[in-house]
């Protein structure tokens, strides 16, 4: 039988495995000046003088022409022409295909790098060249190769290498995906397999089974003797042959028994050696010669009756299979660049009654490899950045290659006003997704703040959910996770550093001094740095010589004249530490006397962590990063992060943290965990690009949960007019809270306090109580209204609620204007438990909505204060102090106006007293002090007494944390 058409087509179209792309400081030839490679298998046989082979008479050579020019030349054609077009219209979808195969070589015969030379112009690659020197090492090639892997220049990748040099080592460490000579562990594994759609077969292989084909042999039941066939090409072949019906015999060159085994064959390969010159008289008539070694003897006068490939028409053919492998690299490229449907595997969920402790769960459930999560929703290897087992970073160039992807439903958590023991609405967001993906089959993301170390030894314990809706592992979500909190202090607390020593040096040293010092002599050369240069501009300096300055000029430069009186930056810890609150420094005699009052925030607080959660990129970031203002000079005028000069320091130590952290719920859907910006001070929301990521990563039909921080009065009025004005996304639903014990208390029940039992009031039912507690979830239902979006309340059951409570909390929701109100008992019973909160939420989505923001940013800052005091909190008006009266006066007259507000107040009461709870009427809201977040973008307005560092109880959580030192397990932190 002829081999089947399926098969030789798929012979001839192998597809390839992705790509990446050229190394800094390679030679990059343009798509007409190239340089290319050899066939596989032909590397030894060509070092060898072309003297030694190809000794054929006239009449032979006209036999092959005859017989056998015309066959490969219209092969080599028919693929060369193939892949031409296939690369131009891959080059007119994608712009950002970079067709480049690189080829490291040594010692190696350059007439084959002719042939893929001219192969490679005709099909329009670009050649990336790696010359290496005779004498090069194992150890320098393997280093190519681990660069060429990484480079996201490169396609492919082709060892050009004697084959004594393609060691397993090496052969080992090439990326599947770039190997387009099929020599790898991967690829010949999977030939071997019979996989071939998921692999690149070794060209010369190729081209000897198409060139069969072509000379018309009827292949099945054939017998053919493979020559010199040791290595990855002989095991190719091989299987390549006996895939289509002819049985193979490999043999030694200098094998005594080749001329019995050569006379009994249908057809012969010649991979290497086998020079005797009687080896063609051995062939039986109607016999395939294929030599694929220039040093092989081809047949003279008298054998007119066998059918011959010459080592150079294999060559060319092997070459433009190279070239289609190349190019198909470059298909598979661009096809992973697609949006991938999700093929989500969640995790078998098993609730125990009663529920154990959060640790207790968390470590009874086996995480997914973080790595399989990431290819589970679409993710590529090169856009993952592993973190041990079980989390890992996510590239933000998954938001280039998802540019047009549609972005999916966007949900808001907010809550009512909570008590002190909070009213979970992680819990809820986890929940809901666990829902939406492990049991609707929706894809859904959930996007979660990072939890800050002064809660989580404090008072709050972790915050990685609870009961059976958790992230997990829940050690590693609340203890340093991936770092990022440490660079924000890291960088927050280099800027302080910098602002302290530039005020001692203008106070010690003359402008000559100062310039001297600032702009030094390095090797007998003077310049400025880049970010000297922007503070040059922004100053109407001209000159970009040092010399070139007039001692004005000088004067202005290096003079920030700093007020120590009016810096605003301060350090921070990610601790509760009341002593810090206050404190004084410079008090070493070193510092001459330079002493000031200054003060620590909790590291949450810092600018720097809300820049991180509202950055769209690096460069946003960096940017943002160089407006902070730190403080403001005698003369009045704002004195930023850029004019210090620190900038390019803090973007380098927070390169790493812009990234969003990949991790998984009880149930193996996906959790990004991304900046944590203190609620009370800050906008209190997960960060922008993680949500940018999520949305792009569901799809159009996919859901991202994302969580504000406290009630509906603070967190998500802050999502809303700040967070979704700087990354211009709309929210589709808001997913409002509600416990029955935060509406007792509410209602009138006592205080309730960490740490603390319950009083019996939140034990036992009280409809009274839940019913007069109401008024707070209706306030906060008329909040999220105020900004056109539909509102789902969440009613996190706990075990004491009894039936007639949760019934009547759902019925006064609905009345209120919610467009549904459902009990969830996710904690109990994890995703299976929030299906009826899943499915409202979903119904809400299909939902128009004309989502608009409060105010105006136009409007005066003391306006914008009383719109949100007014329609938000309730407040009659506010009252500004006299200092607070001075900063709006001041940030007006810098420009500063026209940003959002972010206010800073208790997050107990919807009024600025924590005690009144409900819903206040009648107070007038007191605004003691302004302060400028400019990196961040926006104002925010402290009210009452509001501090910037918590102080830790009198029985702090960190009494029952402890670590088993033979286990290295953690005790009680949940």
């Amino acid at each position: 039988m002829r081999l089947s058409a399926a098969l030789r087509n798929a012979c001839r179209n192998l597809p390839v495995g992705p790509g990446h792309v050229p190394r800094h400081g390679s030679r990059l030839l343009g798509t007409r000046r190239t340089s290319a490679p050899l066939p596989f298998g032909s590397h030894r046989a060509l070092a060898r003088d072309a003297s030694t082979g190809g000794h054929t008479s006239e009449a032979a050579a006209k036999l092959r022409k005859r017989r056998d020019g015309s066959v490969s030349e219209h092969a080599v054609r028919e693929v060369i022409q193939q892949s031409r077009q296939e690369l131009a219209q891959l080059c007119r979808e994608n712009t950002a295909i970079t067709p480049v195969l690189a080829i490291i070589q040594a010692a190696e015969d350059d007439r084959f790098l002719e042939i893929n030379k001219k192969m490679a112009a005709k099909v329009g690659l670009s050649i990336m060249d790696i010359s290496l020197p005779e004498s090069c090492t194992e150890e320098e090639v393997l280093e190519e190769v681990l660069r060429l892997n990484e480079d996201s220049a490169v396609r492919s990748i082709y060892l050009h290498l004697p084959p004594s040099r393609l060691t397993p080592p090496l052969l080992s460490s090439l990326a599947p995906h770039k190997d387009v000579d099929g020599v790898c562990d991967v690829n010949v594994g999977r030939v071997v397999r019979g996989d071939l759609s998921q692999s690149f077969t070794a060209p010369l292989a190729r081209a000897v089974l198409e060139l069969l084909i072509r000379h018309d042999a009827c292949l099945e039941g054939k017998t053919a003797v493979v020559v010199g066939g040791e290595g990855p090409l002989g095991a190719a072949l091989q299987c390549l042959m006996e895939k289509a019906g002819v049985a193979v015999l490999r043999c030694h060159p200098d094998t005594a028994a080749l001329q019995t085994q050569v006379q009994g064959a249908d057809a012969v390969v010649v991979l290497r050696g086998a020079s005797s010159p009687l080896l063609p008289r051995w062939l039986k008539p109607g016999a395939t010669l294929i030599s694929c070694s220039p040093s092989a003897t081809e047949p003279s006068v008298g054998a007119e009756s066998v059918a011959v490939s010459s080592w150079t028409e294999v060559a060319q053919l092997s070459a433009a299979f190279r070239m289609q492998n190349a190019v198909q690299s470059c298909r598979m490229w661009a096809e992973s660049q697609r949006y991938q449907p999700w093929r989500l595997h969640p995790l078998k969920l098993q609730p125990l009654s009663p529920v154990p402790s959060d640790l207790s769960i968390s470590r009874a459930q086996a995480p997914k490899p973080i790595g399989q999560l990431a290819q589970e929703i679409g993710l590529l290897p090169e856009e993952l950045e592993l973190y041990g087992r079980s989390k890992a970073k996510v590239h933000l160039s998954l938001l280039h290659r998802l540019t047009y992807q549609p972005n999916g439903k966007y949900v808001i958590v907010a809550g009512i006003t909570p008590t002190p023991l909070g009213e979970g609405k992680s819990t809820v967001t986890i929940g809901l997704v666990q829902a939406l993906s492990a049991h609707l089959r929706l894809n859904s993301f959930a996007c979660l703040r990072q939890p800050s170390q002064g809660p989580t030894f404090g008072v709050k314990g972790g915050a990685a959910g609870g009961g059976y809706a958790q992230v997990i592992p829940m050690e590693e979500f609340n203890l340093h996770l991936t770092g990022d909190i440490h660079a924000i202090t890291a960088a927050n607390n280099l800027l302080a550093a910098a602002v302290d020593a530039r005020i001692l040096h203008e106070a010690s040293q003359s402008d000559k001094a100062l310039y001297s010092r600032l702009v030094p002599s390095v090797n007998g050369v003077r310049r400025f740095s880049p970010i000297q240069l922007s503070r040059l501009q922004r100053l109407g300096i001209t000159h970009s010589d040092p010399a070139a300055l007039s001692p004005e000029d000088v004067r202005r430069f290096v003079r920030l004249d700093l007020d120590p009186e009016k810096v605003t930056w301060q350090r921070v810890l990610d601790t509760n530490d009341r002593f810090l609150r206050s404190i004084s420094v410079g008090q070493a005699p070193t510092e001459k006397g330079h002493v000031r009052q200054a003060q620590f925030d909790i590291a949450v607080a810092s600018e720097i962590m809300a820049i991180l959660a509202l950055a769209d990129d690096l460069t946003d970031m960096r940017r943002r990063l160089g407006n902070m203002v730190v403080g403001s000079s005698r003369s009045g005028q704002p004195v930023t992060a850029d004019d210090l000069g620190v900038t390019g320091a803090l973007a380098v130590l927070m390169k790493d943290a812009i990234k969003p952290t990949l991790m998984q719920t009880l149930e193996g859907t996906p959790v990004f965990v991304h900046a944590g910006p203190f609620a009370n001070i800050a906008h209190g929301n997960s960060s922008v690009l993680a949500d940018k990521l999520a949305l792009k990563l569901v799809g159009e039909e996919g859901y991202v949960v994302t969580e504000a921080g406290f009630g509906a009065d603070i967190g998500m009025e802050k999502f809303f007019n700040i967070k979704c004005r700087s990354s211009g996304l709309r929210p589709s639903v808001v997913v409002l809270v509600a416990t029955v014990r935060a509406l007792k208390m509410h209602g009138g029940g006592p205080s309730v306090s960490a740490g603390a039992p319950l009083p019996r009031e939140y034990t036992e039912e009280s409809l009274q109580l839940v019913a007069s507690g109401c008024s707070n979830l209706q306030k906060q239902i008329q909040i999220a209204q105020l900004f056109g979006v539909p509102v789902v309340v969440a009613l996190n059951v706990f075990k004491t609620d009894s039936q007639a409570e949760l019934d009547l909390v759902c019925s006064i929701a609905k009345d209120c204007g919610a467009s549904a109100a459902v009990p969830c008992h996710h904690w109990s019973r994890g995703g299976r438990g929030s299906l009826e909160l899943a499915n409202a939420v979903k119904d809400a989505a299909a939902q128009q909505s004309s989502f608009r923001f409060l105010y105006d940013l136009q409007m005066p800052i003391e306006e914008k204060i009383r719109v949100i005091a007014q329609k938000v909190y309730g407040a009659d008006d506010v009252e500004l102090s006299p200092e607070a009266h001075a900063k709006v006066e001041y940030y007006t007259q810098q420009g500063y106006d026209s940003l959002p507000i972010c206010m800073a107040k208790t997050h107990l009461s919807l009024s600025h007293l924590p005690e009144r709870k409900g819903v206040p009427t009648g107070f007038t809201l007191p605004i003691r002090d302004l302060r400028a977040s400019i990196g961040a973008g926006f104002i925010y307005p402290l009210v009452g007494t509001m501090s910037t560092m918590p102080g830790l109880p009198t029985r702090p959580c960190f009494y029952d944390i402890d670590l088993d030192p033979i286990t290295e397990e953690i005790t009680g932190l949940f």
